[in-house]
């Protein structure tokens, strides 16, 4: 998984504001047979099955059923629509500033 410059920026200020729950969470889990749905929570430490990395000082920990599932996947934020994520093969019109997480 990426993240944008953007969406780093944003969780951080998110993190702030909520300070008792400095982990940032993010997961994948199938709706239906065609539709995913991907979650962000804000939660007080990372779960032994993380994966976890720390980037400009903002922990993102990734549940290692979800790791696989996000490989590929960024996720960007841009007001006023909030989180997006957009797998690679969306990417080509997106100028986006890129951080490997996984």
């Amino acid at each position: 998984m990426k993240l944008t410059r953007s969406a780093v920026e944003h969780l951080k200020t998110l993190v702030r504001d909520h300070p008792e729950d400095p982990i940032v969470r993010v997961q994948v889990k199938d709706v239906d047979d065609q539709r995913l749905a991907f979650s962000i929570t804000l939660e007080h430490q990372v779960q032994s099955d993380d994966k976890a990395r720390t980037i400009d000082g903002l922990t993102v920990a990734i549940p290692s059923a979800s790791a696989i599932r996000l490989d590929g996947i960024t996720m960007d934020y841009q007001e006023p629509d909030g989180f997006k994520f957009h797998h690679s093969d969306h990417q080509d019109d997106l100028r986006l500033d890129f951080i490997n997480l996984i």
